[in-house]
């Protein structure tokens, strides 16, 4: 009877244990949700804290992500732990950079998370766009005021493209490669920018020209110093020229010669110049070389020189410089006492060019007279 009350008491006692045993395993394990970026889980957690049950789970966090509650506070069966990963988001914004940090998980969150202002704004990415943890660079340009001058006239719209060349698209102007954008194409827009186009034309112009002779200089010595003889005359050639024009906003701004085709050659023109000095005696005395009195020595003399000068007409005036019958330049006629009679040769008559002539010829012998070799 002993033996079997042992027994007894004996298996009570281990059914007591495990008894025991059992609440002790129920009261270390915990029943935990856990979210991670919004996506839920239930997790079954032995550990006391909220970092024992991240560990368990594999998860590590940094100092951008967000643990609510914190790593080290107490945990019970039936809390609720939520972890935020922080993403980088880099915002270029009119040409200005920022970093952020943030556990939103879209662009058009994150962007209202940061307060980073963007209505009406063209972004590089799509609003929708989740963020990954790898963090996202992003380009925002927002709307701006600009005056647009295309084929002279102006307006002024509101844009959100980030560079010129984008408010032409958005505008719709058609523009050809050559034309011209100030500032370039690929400036950045900015708010009261003004932004002109023009436009650029080219056109090629054919034309016929004339090629200028040249002329070659022979020594003569059988003819007098400051005498000429043409023995060849000369002949302009010419040459097809193409030229490409070009205009800018209807105006012309520059020339340029594509090409140069000789279509006749010139005939360079061949002229002998005499190298014979005349001779150095004294010229023989002109007579009453001073005064007003008319001097007619030599007279037949000075009609073949007018004859060749002039044709023998003493009151010629070609504007050539040169005046009446023995072609007097003003400056000498007036030096050897012309205006004793009038103020240029051609408005004398022949007896006072002929007297004025005998004045020079008294102190230069012919060698003013191109036509000394008609003496």
């Amino acid at each position: 009877m002993l033996s079997r009350s042992i027994r007894h008491a004996a298996q009570g006692a281990a059914a007591l244990a495990v008894a025991v045993g059992s609440v002790g395993v129920a009261h270390f394990d915990k029943a935990v949700a856990l979210t991670v970026d919004g996506s839920p889980q239930s997790v079954h957690v032995f550990g006391s804290t909220v970092r024992d049950a991240l560990d368990k789970q594999g998860i590590r966090v940094g100092e951008h992500d967000v643990v609510v509650p914190s790593l080290d506070s107490d945990i019970g069966d039936g809390d609720r732990i939520s972890v935020r990963y922080g993403r980088k988001l880099v915002v270029t914004q009119d040409g200005r950079t920022k970093e952020y940090w943030t556990t939103a998980t879209t662009v058009d969150a994150a962007l209202r998370d940061l307060g980073v202002r963007a209505d009406g704004a063209v972004l590089s990415a799509s609003r929708s766009q989740p963020l990954g943890r790898g963090g996202l660079a992003l380009a925002v340009t927002t709307p701006k005021k600009v005056t647009v001058v295309v084929d002279g006239k102006a307006r002024t719209v509101s844009t959100s493209a980030p560079k010129v060349s984008g408010v032409f698209g958005q505008l719709g102007v058609n523009r050809n490669a050559t034309d011209i954008a100030a500032p370039g194409l690929d400036t950045p827009v900015a708010d009261g920018m003004k932004i002109v186009l023009k436009r650029v034309v080219t056109k090629t112009k054919t034309s016929t020209e004339a090629v200028r002779y040249s002329t070659t200089k022979q020594s003569d010595s059988s003819m007098y110093e400051g005498t000429s003889k043409t023995v060849t005359p000369g002949k302009n050639g010419s040459r097809k020229v193409v030229r490409e024009l070009r205009y800018v906003d209807g105006k012309l701004t520059s020339t340029t010669v594509r090409s140069a085709t000789t279509v006749s050659a010139p005939k360079n023109a061949v002229v002998k110049v005499g190298t014979k000095a005349r001779p150095s005696t004294p010229p023989p005395s002109a007579g009453n070389t001073s005064g007003a009195g008319l001097n007619l020595a030599n007279e037949a003399m000075w009609d073949r020189i007018a004859q060749c000068e002039s044709s023998g007409n003493w009151s010629i005036n070609t504007g050539n410089g040169y005046y009446g019958g023995l072609q007097f330049a003003t400056p000498s006629w007036l030096a050897n006492g012309g205006d004793d009679f009038a103020p240029r040769a051609d408005l004398a008559s022949r007896a006072e060019q002929i007297t004025v002539a005998n004045r020079y010829y008294a102190k230069a012998g012919l060698s003013p007279w191109g036509c000394a070799h008609a003496a």
